[in-house]
């Protein structure tokens, strides 16, 4: 895959978490990285919140699938990131990616009331993640 650092984000759905965090880091460092994404149980979709979101933020996931974990086997990762949980439990360590690590975010979709007030809780979940990217990647691969 080149000379960039592979890195893959995982979470249950790839409908949301895995998504913004994609996004963001490849229209953050995608001069230094290569930035995917998969669920463990795709939803097939990604959420239409979730691309809303970012487009505030300037950024485009309008383009991505949701995809099963399962594509990826055998694909060579320098880093494997889970977000949620669930896939930590399950997924402890993604057996083709170099090292595997986990930074919990809570799931945007369980946010409770209103649709502005569960689109603010998709809001949080993306300056979190992004923040976190913006920390742990700009110098270099978290270890």
């Amino acid at each position: 895959m080149g000379d960039k650092a592979c890195i893959l984000f995982i979470c249950t759905a790839n409908a949301a978490r895995s998504q913004m965090a994609e996004g963001c880091l490849r229209a953050r460092y995608g001069e230094r990285y290569e930035a995917f994404s998969a669920g463990i149980h795709p939803a097939g979709r990604v959420t239409p919140r979730a691309i809303a979101v970012m487009q505030e933020i300037g950024i485009d996931i309008s383009g991505h699938r949701s995809k099963p974990l399962s594509i990826f086997n055998g694909v060579p990762f320098d880093l494997a990131v889970t977000l949620c949980d669930n896939v930590h439990e399950v997924c402890p360590v993604v057996p083709f990616a170099k090292k595997t690590i986990h930074h919990g975010f809570p799931d945007p979709h369980l946010t409770p009331g209103t649709d502005e007030e569960i689109l603010d809780g998709y809001r949080r979940v993306r300056d979190a993640i992004c923040a976190w990217i913006d920390v742990s990647f700009a110098h270099g691969t978290p270890s």
